[in-house]
C-alpha cells in the first residue's frame, strides 16, 4: 500500500447516518446524528450527558493547513501520514491526566477508532484561550516592534526573544466574529483584554462572571497538568490554545468543560529541553511546517502578508509539496506523540474501511 493510500485526506465522505449537512474544518469533520440515534447511543452506552443531548462523530483526518491554506504533497499525497492518529492520542492523553487531577470534562464521550470521536453538543465560549509561557511567535513580533502591552497586560522591558516569562500569561482573542462589543473590532481571531470579557461576558457566551474566573482557572490549570508532563519527558511547553464551552450532564447540572484538542502540535508550541539549554530552539509541533514552507518557496512574503492572499491560496493549490517534507513534518508528530504517550503510535493501514466497520458494527451508524 502506497503512503498516499494510507494517509485519511478526505473525511467527510463516510455513511454515517446523519439528517443534517457534515461540518468540514480544516482537520477535522463533524456528522451529527440523527435524534433517534443518540437518544439510542446514550441509553445503550450509558453517557453521562441529557437523555435529549445531541451527539455527533468527529473524525480527524491526515490534512495539514499553515498560513490559512490546506497543502498536499507529491504521488497524491494529500496529508501527512500519521498526523490525525497523533493528534488524537495526545489529546486522549491529556483528556485522560485532567480527569485524574479532577479537572473539567471534555466533550468526548467515546473513542471508538484512533481517528474517531464520539462528542456531545456543547455550546461554545466565544474565546480562544491561550496561554504563554515564553515570548515568541505574534506575542514576540508585537513587542520587538516596541509593544510594552499585550492583550492588556504590560509586559517587562529587556526581554529576548524565546525567553521564559516572569509568570504565566493568559492571552485570549475572539473566537469568530462577535459584533458590538465596545472596542473589540468585528473580525475573527482578534486580541481582547480580561476587561473586554468581564464588561461583555454575556457576548462571550459565559453564562456569568463567576465562570470567566473559573475559565481561566480550568486554563491554568489545565497548562500547568501538560507543562509537569512535558517536562518529565524533557520538553517544554511554550504556549497553547484552549476552548471551552457548556453542557448538561444526565442529572441536569450545567457545567464548563474542555473542547476541542489540547496540547497537540497543531494547538500549541513544545520544543525540545535539550535543545532549548544549548539555545537553540527545536520545534515539535506545526511551526515545523511552517518553517518548511517559509524556506522553501522563494518569496515567502507571500505566505506572511494578509494582502496576498490570492497569492497564497495559488500557491498551495498550485504546488505539490516534496515527499520527503511531508514526512519530516511526520516524524515530528509521530515523535512527540510517541514520546507523549508513552508507547508506538497506533497506525491504520486503511482508516476509512476500519472507521466505517466499527461504527457499523459497535454503533449501529452506518446501514
Amino acid at each position: 500500500m502506497s503512503l498516499a493510500d494510507k494517509v485519511l485526506a478526505v473525511n467527510n465522505d463516510l455513511p454515517i447516518r446523519t439528517d443534517q449537512p457534515i461540518h468540514s474544518g480544516k482537520v477535522r469533520s463533524v456528522y451529527w446524528l440523527t435524534e433517534a440515534d443518540s437518544k439510542r447511543l446514550i441509553k445503550e452506552k450509558g453517557y453521562d450527558v441529557a437523555a435529549d443531548a445531541p451527539l455527533a462523530i468527529m473524525v480527524i483526518s491526515d490534512r495539514i493547513s499553515a498560513f490559512e491554506c490546506i497543502w498536499h504533497g507529491e504521488g497524491g499525497m494529500n496529508g501527512v501520514p500519521g498526523k490525525g492518529a497523533a493528534l488524537n492520542a495526545i489529546s486522549n492523553h491529556w483528556f485522560k491526566l485532567f480527569r485524574e487531577h479532577g479537572l473539567a470534562d471534555s466533550h468526548i464521550l467515546d473513542i471508538p477508532h484512533p481517528f474517531v470521536w464520539i462528542v456531545q453538543k456543547a455550546k461554545p465560549v466565544m474565546i480562544e484561550a491561550i496561554c504563554r509561557q515564553y515570548i515568541t511567535g505574534s506575542m514576540w513580533r508585537a513587542y520587538a516592534k516596541g509593544e510594552r502591552e499585550f492583550c492588556g497586560i504590560e509586559i517587562a522591558d529587556n526581554l529576548k526573544k524565546d525567553q521564559k516569562l516572569p509568570e504565566l500569561l493568559i492571552t485570549p482573542s475572539t473566537k469568530g466574529i462577535l459584533t458590538g462589543i465596545p472596542g473589540v473590532p468585528e473580525v475573527d481571531d482578534v486580541n481582547i483584554t480580561r476587561d473586554d470579557i468581564r464588561n461583555n461576558h454575556e457576548a462571550f457566551k459565559f453564562r456569568s462572571q463567576d465562570d470567566i474566573a473559573q475559565y481561566e482557572k480550568l486554563l491554568k490549570e489545565g497548562f500547568d497538568v501538560i507543562s509537569d508532563a512535558l517536562e518529565k519527558i524533557d520538553q517544554v511547553f511554550v504556549d497553547t490554545k484552549f476552548e471551552f464551552g457548556y453542557v448538561t450532564d444526565a442529572s441536569g447540572n450545567e457545567k464548563l468543560i474542555y473542547m476541542d484538542e489540547v496540547g497537540t502540535p497543531d494547538s500549541s508550541r513544545i520544543w525540545d529541553g535539550p535543545s532549548y539549554r544549548e539555545g537553540k530552539v527545536v520545534e515539535n509541533s506545526k511551526e515545523v511546517f511552517r518553517q518548511e514552507l517559509l524556506n522553501y518557496f522563494p518569496d515567502p512574503d507571500i505566505l506572511l502578508n494578509k494582502e496576498r492572499m490570492d497569492e497564497r491560496y495559488a500557491l498551495a493549490k498550485d504546488n505539490a509539496l516534496p515527499e520527503t517534507l511531508l514526512m519530516k513534518v511526520s516524524e515530528t508528530y509521530v515523535g512527540i506523540a510517541e514520546k507523549i504517550i508513552g508507547k508506538p503510535l497506533t497506525l491504520s493501514e486503511n482508516p476509512k474501511a476500519e472507521i466505517i466497520d466499527i461504527l457499523r458494527k459497535d454503533y449501529g451508524l452506518i446501514d
